[in-house]
């Protein structure tokens, strides 16, 4: 069986690329038979970003119901945060003292701002490091990454081998990454990827009326109503199609092509796609929103068989280290 892990930094709301782009395939590849799903929220990584307590405790319940809304069996995996278990900060300094300093320096997530190194704190520099805990305090055998998370990923691979080279023995699992190439990139409002960064992201859990403002939102050329208009081209037309069955993309398309048909048509036939494609999951949702001790339960249920599994890999490294078990 593959243990397979997978975390997620509460820095703000999933918004529709997160859960096109990443929750769903992650919780399909949960449903195999033959893997055993770890899914974590990260939220020890969103201090570097994220000040402030409430605001980040807002974010970890959105997420936690996010997933919970699509489907994740908590019961068959593990679904926990990872300030919760105190052994992935134990680890992490162990690590750390195995991972060479040009090795952070170089790595991407430092390297974007190090031109203003008055933004930079420590906790992204050794950003990798925690990453590197996350991952091999469970044993994982494989870690689905987007290419951008490859190199950590790899980094990962390189601190692991360090320690056990060390110690003579591989105390740490060195995991696989697994890359979707066919993982959708999800267009946002002004077609530029999805991105709370680039503020064009969609909040499938907004309430109806906000939900359709945003999707009105999206922007579209001056191609008048009565004209025919090229589908291939317009964001309203992509997001349709990656939720839409084919044959009302097939529909959408030739209502493009026969003009007549607005950007106002598409967009209202977005928004109302969204409504019946999301109508449980924002049920699911608000559900464990309006109960959040139903929530905790989940977690902390979660957490109790990540320690478990924790405390077993430390006590490994401590007795390869020197430190006893």
């Amino acid at each position: 069986m593959a243990r397979i892990l997978t975390g997620i930094q509460s820095s703000g709301r999933p918004h529709l690329g997160n859960i096109l782009g990443a929750i769903q395939p992650a919780i399909e590849l949960s449903r195999d038979p033959q893997n055993e799903s770890f899914f974590f929220i990260a939220d020890l990584h969103s201090l570097i970003t994220i000040k402030e307590g409430s605001q980040r405790e807002e974010y970890i319940r959105a997420i936690a119901a996010t997933w919970l809304a699509f489907g994740f069996d908590t019961d068959r995996n593990v679904f926990w945060r990872q300030s919760r278990v105190q052994e992935h900060t134990e680890l992490a300094w162990y690590l750390s003292c195995f991972t060479p300093f040009p090795m952070l320096a170089n790595a991407h997530s430092f390297k974007e701002k190090s031109e203003r190194l008055s933004d930079v704190n420590a906790g992204l520099f050794t950003y990798p490091v925690l990453q590197a805990a996350d991952i091999l305090l469970y044993d994982a055998n494989i870690v689905p990454v987007g290419k951008d998370q490859k190199q950590h990923l790899e980094m990962t691979r390189d601190i692991a081998s360090a320690l056990n080279r060390q110690v003579g023995k591989e105390v740490l699992v060195l995991p696989e990454s697994r890359i979707d190439e066919k993982l959708m990139v999800i267009p946002g409002l002004d077609g530029q990827k999805m991105s709370k960064s680039y503020h064009n992201y969609i909040d499938i859990f907004l309430p109806e009326k906000d939900l359709r403002k945003v999707v009105m939102k999206i922007v579209s050329d001056s191609t008048p109503l009565e004209e025919p208009k090229n589908p291939d081209t317009d964001i309203t037309y992509q997001l349709y199609s990656l939720l839409a069955t084919e044959a009302e993309v097939a529909q959408m398309r030739q209502n493009y092509q026969n003009g007549g048909y607005g950007y106002g048509h598409a967009k209202q036939a977005l928004y109302e796609l969204f409504m019946e494609s999301f109508e449980e999951p924002r049920r699911i949702y608000n559900y464990y929103m309006e109960n959040p001790g139903e929530l905790e339960r989940k977690l902390e249920e979660g957490e109790e068989k990540a320690r478990q599994i924790a405390r077993n890999t430390i006590s490994r490294v401590r007795q390869a280290l020197g430190f006893g078990s």
